[in-house]
């Protein structure tokens, strides 16, 4: 048993923000344990052809580790990841990280007042405090299709790229069209001999304003003082009047959806193509997508889209729900992430022996401020329930979580406890106020089913207000929101 003050687990921008921040507040006593080889999390195991962030790149950073010379607006998996490798190396946490380490669950100890923490197939490991910074886009969503285990080809999904095996004149079946999905279908489709790309909702899809970086901005950047700094500030405020149609306001949403469609009738110029394209519920009920190759990559002579369904995959080929078989040597499942149901995944056992996953099952997805879930002391959880975005970066929300930790850390020191944990009173007041929200926002209103709702329907994902909000929310502990347990 290896024992520690506090134990962050993954190397995401969650977790490596944690472990900079508790290292600044001059709290060492540490360990961060990551599954993998290197940091990065999503951006290092994404590698899928295009994959790149839909965030202006200098959004999509650390606020206190800036980078001057991103190559473009919005920039590839390679250069983010290559960005967090970096700061991990300039800020001196690598020596904090275990790598090869996967966390399966951890339990509470009532009459100890601390968590242990079990891995797989290595040490456990004892701590006062748990950050889980797992994010929740790191177990791929492959759904259940009868007959998919008779597929003689290679089948696999786009967040676990197999990169040997080689598309070239194959015939390719795409399963879903996400976000990822959107980024490398236009890619592959130049080189397969053909690409069936089964379509179950059609996204709106924005066109992208990505362009290189010129030189001379990098060179302002770097030798101005305060000019990143200005840029990022611009791209926030931009980014947060997003924030007013989607959260509330959404009569203002159809001017966005007529530009949406002009762009989709200049790129589509088929009327049923453009059909099969367009969607049927509001902008911003789903992610929002954005793209300058996706809808001209169904012009294609290459290029089939099918709107029929899956009913059945066979040894070499799809059967859509017409009863149609489309041949495949390739299967890609492109149909994202278990996201609400993430901790199903987790084995977390708090107060009294309770299941976290049981709890959630039981009585809804709650939390208070997306970090932390009353009976279950010194268990803080980055970008959980209700913190996601839909129109700004989540870094600033990572940010903001990692200061309210480190001011609940200093709170428990300054009182002498050994433990904290949200009160229910506290916690369903919150939850009220965020479904009250929610309820108003386009997610709910939107008409469409989304990876944002859970399976009664109510929006455990996104944040329904502007961001600045959340900072002021949790600039500082509100006492009274938690029962504070000290050392007998």
């Amino acid at each position: 048993m290896i024992k520690k003050d506090i134990v962050i687990i993954g190397t995401g921008f969650s977790g490596m923000g944690a472990a900079m921040k508790l290292r600044d507040s001059g709290r060492e006593d540490f360990v961060v344990l990551e599954k993998a080889h290197d940091v990065g999390g999503t951006w290092r195991d994404n590698t899928y052809p295009g994959c790149e962030c839909d965030i202006p790149s200098h959004m999509y950073s650390f606020s206190y580790e800036l980078n001057h010379s991103w190559s473009k607006s919005f920039s590839g998996q390679a250069e983010i990841w290559a960005y967090m490798r970096k700061v991990a190396d300039e800020k001196g946490i690598r020596p904090y990280i275990t790598f090869g380490v996967e966390v399966t669950g951890a339990t509470w100890d009532d009459d100890r007042s601390v968590w242990t923490v079990k891995t797989r197939g290595g040490e456990d490991y004892e701590a006062r405090v748990v950050v889980a910074g797992v994010g929740g886009l790191h177990i791929p969503n492959v759904p259940e299709i009868a007959g998919a285990d008779s597929f003689e080809g290679p089948k696999f999904h786009s967040a676990q790229w197999d990169h040997d095996v080689d598309l070239k004149d194959k015939k390719v079946v795409v399963i879903g069209t996400g976000a990822s999905a959107i980024q490398f279908i236009p890619i592959i489709a130049q080189e397969v001999g053909h690409l069936t790309v089964f379509q179950r909702t059609p996204a709106w899809v924005l066109p992208k304003k990505d362009k290189p970086t010129p030189e001379w901005r990098k060179k302002v950047f770097a030798k101005v003082p305060g000019a990143t700094r200005a840029y990022r500030n611009a791209l926030y405020w931009a980014l947060e009047a997003r924030a007013i149609g989607f959260n509330g306001h959404v009569k203002i949403l159809p001017v966005a959806e007529k530009i949406v469609k002009r762009y989709l009738a200049k790129k589509i110029p088929d009327p049923e193509l453009r059909a099969k394209l367009t969607p049927d519920y509001r902008l911003g009920c789903k992610r929002v997508l954005q793209s300058n190759t996706y809808y001209p990559t169904f012009l294609r002579d290459n290029v089939t889209l099918s709107t029929d369904g899956v009913a059945e995959i066979v040894k070499d080929g799809v059967i859509d729900a017409n009863g149609v078989k489309h041949d495949a040597d390739v299967i890609i499942y492109g149909t994202g992430f278990h996201v609400i149901d993430a901790f199903d995944y987790l084995d977390v056992k708090g107060k009294d022996g309770v299941n976290l996953a049981d709890q959630f099952r039981e009585h809804g997805t709650e939390t208070y401020m997306g970090m932390t879930v009353h009976g279950f002391p010194n268990l803080y959880f980055m970008l959980g329930p209700n913190t996601a975005l839909g129109h700004n970066s989540v870094v600033f929300m990572i940010e903001q979580q990692t200061k309210f930790i480190i001011k609940m850390l200093d709170e428990m020191d300054k009182r002498g406890a050994v433990a904290a944990e949200a009160t229910l009173t506290a916690q369903t007041e919150f939850n009220k106020e965020i479904q009250k929200l929610v309820e108003k926002g386009i997610w709910t209103q939107g008409g469409c089913t989304s990876w944002y709702l859970d399976s009664q329907g109510k929006n455990r994902t996104i944040w329904p207000k502007f961001t600045f909000q959340y900072w002021w929310e949790t600039r500082r502990v509100e006492a009274k929101d938690f029962e504070w347990e000290k050392a007998a």
